[in-house]
């Protein structure tokens, strides 16, 4: 215990004494208050004290700074995101009722003026949904983990071919690692994660500057059959024959990204750069793919 107490703050400069002891003040108000503490016997001695309780208190939970994060607060936060998602919907949907009953009742009342046409069914409607809910997934996970400077991921790329038979085991299938060299990014390694139907997968990569990006990759529960094909974006990679839906670009999530599902098997790049950029790097990997 102190054996010497510290003299107290005045009740109107006690916000800026922590303040000046947090090192939360500009230069130029810290000066003007150290300058205005010149005066007050054992000011000096109270902000010194101060600053030791806060290193003390920083060194005792450093190590909680440098810990993974736990899976289970991972898979909250994507079930926290996915619950607010749905809330907006139901606003935007609240919003527009009346203009979707009424074009279904001019619909319906002439529908006998009309030729035949190709019609959008259900399954494909529903498995778009799915598409931005898996990429938003996958923007979370890379908001998530793209920080890290110590754990970034479970298994390091020096460990490459045991994390691809590893991922490829727990997925269900045989999983290849895009090159990115030409590109200018190189694998960090990769991780398990959660997800909706199963395990999922996500590998780091990141470039000379420090930017990284993540491919997050899993099986997406198939809610009917296959959709027809769309038209890619201009610049976008040509689609698969059996793609269940064309390339997408999204922003909806912490970062923007480009995601598409063949076969049921869904696909997401996310990384904090310009749309052209990411679409460069994902045609890049599905083209390896």
């Amino acid at each position: 215990m102190d054996k010497h107490p510290h003299p107290a703050p005045p009740v109107d400069d006690e916000a800026a004494w922590h303040a000046l002891a947090d090192g939360r003040l500009s230069p130029a108000d810290a000066a003007e208050l150290r300058r205005r503490l010149e005066g007050q016997a054992g000011a000096e001695d109270t902000l010194a004290h101060w600053q030791q309780q806060r290193q003390q208190l920083r060194a005792l939970h450093q190590g909680m700074l440098d810990e993974p994060v736990p899976e289970a607060l991972l898979a909250a936060a994507l079930r926290t995101s996915a619950r607010k998602e749905r809330q907006g919907q139901w606003w935007r949907w609240g919003g527009m009722a009346a203009s979707v009953l009424l074009a279904f009742a001019l619909g319906w009342t002439g529908r006998s003026l009309w030729p035949a046409t190709d019609r959008t069914d259900g399954p494909a409607l529903a498995l778009a949904a799915t598409g931005q809910r898996f990429a938003q997934q996958a923007a979370v996970a890379h908001a998530v983990y793209q920080p890290e400077v110590r754990h970034p991921v479970e298994v390091p790329a020096a460990q490459q071919e045991h994390l691809v038979q590893w991922l490829s085991k727990r997925l269900g299938r045989p999983l290849k690692l895009p090159v990115l060299a030409d590109e200018g990014y190189e694998l960090v390694g990769g991780r398990l994660l959660p997800g909706d139907a199963g395990a999922r997968a996500q590998f780091m990569y990141q470039n000379a500057r420090g930017e990284r990006i993540t491919l997050y990759l899993g099986a997406i529960a198939r809610t009917g059959a296959p959709a027809a094909p769309v038209a890619a974006q201009p610049g976008a990679p040509a689609q698969p024959s059996a793609a269940e839906t064309a390339f997408q670009f999204t922003s909806d999530g912490p970062v923007p990204g480009f995601y598409w599902v063949d076969q049921g098997f869904g696909y997401a790049l996310s990384g904090q750069l310009s749309r052209q950029e990411l679409l460069t790097l994902a045609g890049a990997v599905h083209r390896q793919l």
